[in-house]
């Protein structure tokens, strides 16, 4: 199994060779997609000095357009059996993959998001952002009736033939929201939920979503949960989707045994 990573980059100078290096240590096969959306730092110094690895890619946006955005380019550039979506701050750590792909290698699940509001131990950190998440996360749940304690969690894997198969127009953190509508209406997708460790960053620290990204989210929840068009929502037909999914299943798990 090859594993993709997907990091989408703005202006994270100070973390993402950090953050890089603990990709590259997880014991996966693994390709790194590395997609610099517009920064204005020094993350394309950063950026040139990684590209030179041989299991890494490098894709610069034109101009900043957003996380959204950004995971589209890696979406649609990716190799790998699994793709995870990875942060390039600091908050998230790749030590989890082994959790979070456990329930694809074991072929229990298709898609598994990893949630940071689980019962585990953890660094303390904003009550109202904890609570803006908790919300947003009810009012999806509530929507495209699936129950989860985390959708607007970075790290979510999925099998490529999935992720590949759903069009997604969402440029900023719209994406979350957009695509947990949209997986949720794929008949027989097993989603699960594992939990994840995450050290808050503040905004004096770096932190990019604010209240009107939370706004922006109420609405996508509700455009994407009451506007449901297949030909719109997939890039394929539904059932072409499951057809791909099941010899994802199969090839992965003979990977395995």
């Amino acid at each position: 199994m090859i594993l993709t990573v997907v990091i989408p980059v703005y202006n994270e100078e100070e973390t993402l060779e950090t953050l890089v290096r603990r990709v590259q240590r997880t014991e996966f096969d693994k390709e790194i997609l590395l997609v610099n959306d517009g920064s204005t730092d020094g993350t394309a110094e950063v950026l040139a000095r990684l590209e030179t690895e041989p299991n890494i890619r490098v894709f610069h946006q034109e101009r900043n357009m957003g996380k959204g955005a950004a995971l589209r380019r890696g979406f649609e550039e990716a190799l790998g059996d699994v793709i995870i979506v990875q942060d390039a701050d600091l908050e998230y750590n790749p030590n989890d993959y082994g959790v979070l792909l456990e329930p694809i290698l074991q072929d229990k699940a298709d898609v598994v998001y990893g949630s940071r509001f689980s019962d585990i131990s953890r660094k303390v950190h904003s009550y109202w952002h904890t609570m803006g998440n908790r919300m947003l996360t009810t009012m999806s749940n509530w929507m495209s009736d699936i129950y989860m304690t985390d959708m607007e969690t970075c790290y979510k894997v999925f099998r490529r033939e999935v992720i590949q198969s759903i069009s997604l127009d969402s440029n900023r953190f719209g994406f979350e929201p957009e695509v947990t509508a949209k997986l949720a209406r794929i008949p027989g997708l097993r989603i699960y939920e594992v939990p994840v460790t995450y050290n808050y960053r503040t905004f004096a620290e770096g932190k990019k979503i604010g209240w009107k990204d939370a706004v922006s989210t109420v609405a996508r929840i509700l455009y994407y949960n009451t506007n449901h068009c297949e030909e719109k929502a997939y890039k394929i037909p539904v059932r072409e989707i499951q057809m791909k999914i099941a010899e994802s299943r199969e090839r992965i798990a003979g990977g395995q045994g």
